[in-house]
């Protein structure tokens, strides 16, 4: 009898468990269904917002209670009565690496307790100027402001040796590339020792990025953001053309690298004529290692910078109109006209130097450090800067840690690895959903806001947090110095200058004194 009851017992939960597991595997294809349905445009992550809200993209990034701070929080005294020797650097490359290299040169200075002579910035092939520092930048201002960490002379003086009066020779030396702090510590002090001055030649990146002391790197950023000031007819001719901008209302800058050297550099020719591809490989013969480069396989990773008018398909996808106000810093555009012509039909409310310059100043300078000059500032005071290409463009990199330093103001950067399959996939005619691709890939950006550093970004491209502070904060060790010597001083210094009352003219000093 028992066993009977058993059996049926048995009997009945394997019908159970057959049943059941007809129920699981229909469950289980019906969620697979469900998921393959409602997979995104290009295999997306999962479901974010997808609306971009351009009026509040016109106003600055979220700072989460950072603020930019500088000033020493740490045991950090003037530089000694006696500096080991003098420290000369020549500066190559355009204005943007000279800049970063001027910041590397104040901290190798002080580094090896040195005096610094007065930059020299390389009058290269490219630019064809001379106007050295003096001609560019404050001269005053710089070794003002920077009198508590380095001793800084306009050249290496005379000596008197055996009687006769002459000029100290220094050693030249050839730094590694990203040298460490330890490379100008042991090798380069001691050739400074023996020889009482060095020469430091080519000085492009030729310190690390990457030190941990914090008090190191935020010398740079007093370099880079409070002692770097341009001289006065270039705040003045830029302070035009900002306010020429602002006439309308909110302007946006694009740096459109869109130019023969990236071009060749990146190994982007398939896109070209063929006489034009014959000028970018001699370009790059001349110039760049020789690669074997394929265009589909550097297109595909993002390796190519953004066209115009992909630069115009992102911005009408994030929902810009027609009328944006858009200043473009570039030199001149390879492939001309044809190229922009897209761009202009999408933003016809374009300008440039030719086109806002009222004084004709840059009409023969465009392609000189002046220009670039111009650009930089033009850039950082805008409302939204757009970088087409950062790679090695040291002109996009610096602005957008300028721009993060300066209140964290909105940037919109591309991710063009990300962007390159969805405009492939448009270029191939499968347009469905391209627009909302876009602006998903363009949410996923930070816009200028606070966000931790990961290698390759650079330091001058995103000083958080060494250069960053908050009033108050979770860790005692974010916490703003309770007397900002850096901000105080400047402040001073505002009070004695003259300038309109404008509010263009307010954030000029602001950007350069604050």
């Amino acid at each position: 009898m028992r066993r009977g009851v058993h059996n049926r017992s048995n009997a009945i939960k394997k019908r159970l468990f057959g049943k059941l597991s007809i129920v699981v595997i229909v469950i289980v294809i019906c969620t697979g269904s469900l998921f393959a349905s409602t997979k995104t445009y290009y295999n997306a992550a999962p479901p974010a917002p997808s609306k971009v809200s351009v009026e509040n993209l016109w106003g600055t990034a979220t700072s989460e209670g950072w603020r930019p701070s500088s000033a020493p929080r740490s045991d950090w005294p003037p530089p000694p009565n006696e500096s080991n020797g003098y420290l000369r650097v020549r500066c190559n490359g355009g204005l943007n690496q000279q800049r970063t290299a001027i910041c590397n040169a104040v901290l190798a200075a002080r580094i090896m307790n040195a005096t610094l002579v007065l930059p020299e910035l390389d009058a290269n092939s490219f630019w064809h100027d001379d106007s050295g520092f003096q001609g560019i930048y404050d001269v005053d201002h710089f070794v003002n402001s920077l009198k508590d960490d380095v001793r800084i002379v306009m050249s290496i003086p005379e000596i008197q040796k055996n009687g006769k009066t002459k000029k100290l020779k220094a050693f030249q030396i050839r730094p590694p590339r990203d040298a460490p702090v330890s490379w100008y510590t042991k090798d380069a002090l001691e050739k400074m020792k023996e020889h009482g001055a060095i020469y430091l030649t080519p000085f492009s990146h030729r310190l690390a990025e990457e030190i941990d002391i914090p008090e190191y790197q935020r010398l740079r950023c007093r370099v880079n953001y409070h002692a770097l000031r341009f001289k006065p007819h270039i705040m003045k001719l830029s302070n035009s053309i900002v306010s020429n901008l602002r006439t309308e209302g909110h302007f946006m800058a694009i740096h459109l690298r869109f130019e023969m050297d990236m071009l060749a550099f990146a190994g982007c020719y398939d896109i070209f004529n063929p006489e034009e591809q014959r000028i970018l490989k001699k370009y790059r013969k001349e110039n760049f290692k020789e690669k074997d480069l394929k265009y589909s396989e550097r297109r595909a990773i993002g390796k190519c910078p953004l066209t115009p008018e992909e630069v115009g398909l992102i911005l009408s996808s994030m929902g810009f109109e027609n009328s944006t106000r858009i200043y473009i810093a570039a030199g001149d555009l390879f492939g001309g006209e044809r190229f922009m012509q897209p761009f202009e039909s999408m933003f016809p409310h374009l300008e440039n130097h030719k086109t806002v310059d009222t004084s004709g100043e840059l009409a023969e300078s465009t392609r000189g450090l002046l220009g670039s000059a111009v650009d930089y500032m033009v850039c950082l005071l805008s409302d939204i800067f757009m970088p087409t290409y950062d790679g090695p463009s040291n002109f996009a990199n610096n602005l957008m840690g300028h721009r993060q330093y300066h209140g964290f103001r909105t940037t919109l950067h591309p991710d063009r690895k990300a962007l390159a399959p969805i405009f492939i996939d448009r270029e191939k005619g499968r347009t469905a959903g391209f627009e909302e691709a876009v602006r998903r890939t363009m949410l996923k950006t930070n816009f200028g806001g606070p966000h931790k550093r990961v290698p390759p970004e650079s330091f001058f491209t995103n000083s958080w947090p060494e250069c960053f502070c908050q009033t108050d904060p979770q860790n005692l060790a974010d916490r703003c110095p309770p007397s900002d010597t850096v901000q105080i001083v400047e402040s001073q210094m505002d009070s004695d200058t003259t300038i309109n009352s404008d509010t263009t003219q307010s954030n000029m000093t602001a950007v350069v004194e604050r």
